[in-house]
């Protein structure tokens, strides 16, 4: 954060394209809202004006659209909570200007000179600063000058501040040696498996006595849950799909109403990478041309991501004013640059999709599909209010069933229920939730379908009689004698090995791992054993029981790393920015709530409003 915070001062520049590029809000401001309101709200003694606000709100919304490369209402913005969080970052920015006036916090003219003179906007042909550019370019934004250089004075004070905040912020050492020895750490660990097969000794073969003994010891084993007996009506598509009657002319209507579907003109699958300006387009082109960067270079450096410039596949049409220079390539390349909505834009294009054409003959199976499952389900939401009404007048779901298409069942609702419907969470969520003697409701399914059921009796818990389950009383008794027999070969190897001997020294051929780090998976071992050796000293043996058996295992070598090989070195290092950064930011985000609490915040809620009003 520390690095960041330096880089504030650069990006004044950054925020003043962007700023400057905002000119659809021409229309806002004091003469927007009828000159009666200017502000939405203060911090201390700094005003938030109705200007800075909706700017923040605009920019907000085109970098959505930059970086999905679709509109965005102001409505989905809003549904998103992203007001609400423009709102609080000007908040926030605006108190940290305020604490920076209180505390006298200032740059000179030549400061604020030398940043108007880095915007690329206010340059002329020559690349030159040029006078009436700047002039033409606040006039647009609505701004004066004094206005926007009162804004570079508030913004490089608050930049000086926030240094002043996060200045020689970093990682403690020790903390990313330790961290670093803890995560790559590693164990030599040598390992028996015992596995049902490698019983010494056959199991005898159980006897009623100690069938029942461990049938009375083990009752949960054999005890069914609670459950539920449930009563319910219910139809679903599907179930309808009979009383269906299909109408050619409506598949053929279908057909006609989704036609972009089937037949699709040639396509392009691109990317748009959007710049300020149609020179700073060019250039990019240029470098591009000369292999100086790469595409992805050049999108790198915007500081996005593939996924916030890839558009997917676009035909003619939908490229618009760039479908020309697009669908001039005959192969995967770049176009461009090319005026969009959004400015002068490259476009990579990674493939050339051929236009497709499926006919109505081809594609009516699956419209048939479609159109039944539509009609049924149509019809199935068409009892609702017939089986509401039924209900309400105090019909049972046995009446329900003999007046309706509605289909009766009985189920025992448990976890090994296996009724259809049984399968549906709604249905389980509602009889989990019915109490004896509720009224009926219905209820939809997520396939379409509806039900209403009847909680007619809650089964307590319920131990199973012996002779019912005696076969699973028998194999629960071999599992566990199995596992306690292969412990008790683990445990007599272990004294062995405690004793002098080796690990060779059992009738199971062991197995050694090196350098495991403490998230090392070994395939068909316990989850345990991994864990369990991190927690050892070297030579001491340890034996863990399995579900299955047993596993003996002794730590032979515990590696420490090597802090100062290369690679050491740069993960520390990256490591330690990291944190330093979320460290920096902490104490700024810490820092700003104090100011803020001091200070004091007011809000107009009238004037937010009328803000918002003033978006599409």
């Amino acid at each position: 954060m520390a690095k960041r915070g330096k880089g504030m001062f650069s990006n004044i520049a950054v925020g003043a394209i962007l700023l400057l590029l905002v000119v659809a809000l021409a229309g806002f401001g004091a003469g927007g809202f009828g000159g009666q309101i200017r502000t939405i709200g203060s911090v201390g003694d700094t005003e938030i004006s109705i200007d800075r606000y909706s700017r923040a709100l605009q920019q907000e919304l085109r970098t959505l659209e930059a970086q999905t490369g679709q509109r965005f209402t102001f409505a989905q913005m809003q549904s998103f909570g992203l007001d609400q969080a423009v709102l609080q970052q000007v908040v926030a920015t605006v108190a940290l200007e305020n604490e920076a006036d209180r505390l006298g916090l200032s740059v000179g003219d030549e400061a604020v000179r030398r940043e108007v003179l880095r915007v690329p906007a206010f340059q002329g042909l020559s690349g030159e600063f040029d006078r009436e550019s700047y002039e033409f370019a606040l006039r647009q934004n609505g701004q004066t000058i004094a206005e926007f250089e009162t804004t570079i004075r508030a913004e490089t004070a608050r930049t000086l501040l926030q240094g002043a905040v996060v200045a020689g912020i970093e990682t403690p050492a020790e903390f990313t040696d330790t961290l670093y020895a803890y995560a790559r750490e590693s164990r030599d660990f040598t390992y028996v498996m015992f596995g049902p097969e490698d019983l010494t000794t056959p199991l005898p073969a159980p006897d009623d006595a100690a069938l029942k003994a461990f049938y009375a010891d083990n009752p949960e084993m054999f005890t069914l849950p609670e459950r539920r007996r449930v009563t319910y009506a219910w139809v679903t598509p599907t179930m309808m799909a009979d009383m269906v009657e299909i109408d050619e002319k409506a598949l053929r209507a279908l057909y006609d109403e989704r036609i972009d579907e089937f037949v699709q003109p040639e396509r392009r699958l691109v990317e748009r990478l959007v710049f300020g300006t149609q020179e700073d387009a060019e250039a990019a082109l240029a470098r591009l041309n000369d292999g100086a960067v790469s595409f992805d270079d050049l999108v790198t450096e915007r500081g996005l991501k593939p996924a916030d410039i890839d558009l997917g596949d676009l035909s003619r049409a939908q490229l618009g004013s760039a479908a020309d220079a697009v669908f001039a390539l005959d192969e995967p390349g770049v176009a461009g640059p090319a005026d969009t909505d959004l400015g002068p834009a490259l476009f990579r294009v990674n493939a050339i999709l051929a236009a497709q054409e499926v006919t109505y003959e081809e594609a009516r199976d699956d419209l048939l599909i479609e159109f039944a499952d539509g009609a049924a389900r149509r019809e199935v939401q068409a009892q609702i209010d017939p089986v509401d009404d039924l209900l309400a007048g105090g019909a049972t779901l046995e009446q329900v069933a003999q007046d309706t298409p509605l289909e009766l069942g009985e189920v025992l609702l448990s976890d090994a229920s296996e009724e259809p419907i049984a399968g549906y969470l709604a249905f389980r969520t509602a009889a989990t939730a019915a109490a004896i003697g509720d009224f009926p409701e219905v209820t939809d399914l997520d396939d379409g379908g509806i039900f209403a059921l009847r909680l007619d009796e809650i089964v307590p818990p319920t131990l199973q009689p012996f002779d019912e389950v005696k076969v699973q009383v028998i194999q629960g008794w071999e599992d566990a004698e199995t596992a306690k027999a292969l412990t008790a070969q683990a445990e007599a190897l272990k004294t062995a090995v405690e004793g002098g001997e080796g690990m060779f020294a059992g009738t199971v051929a062991p197995e050694t791992h090196t350098d495991a780090l403490r998230d090392t998976f070994i395939e068909d071992t316990p989850e345990a054993l991994v864990t369990t050796v991190f927690d050892m000293e070297p030579g001491e043996a340890r034996v863990i029981e399995d579900e299955t058996g047993a596993v003996l295992v002794r730590l032979d070598a515990v590696t420490a790393p090597d802090i100062e090989s290369s690679e050491a070195v740069t993960i520390r290092a990256g490591f330690a920015t990291q944190t330093a950064q979320s460290y920096a930011q902490d104490m700024v985000d810490a820092f700003t709530i104090a100011i803020q609490g001091q200070a004091g915040i007011e809000m107009n809620q009238t004037a937010i409003n009328a803000v918002h009003a003033q978006f599409p």
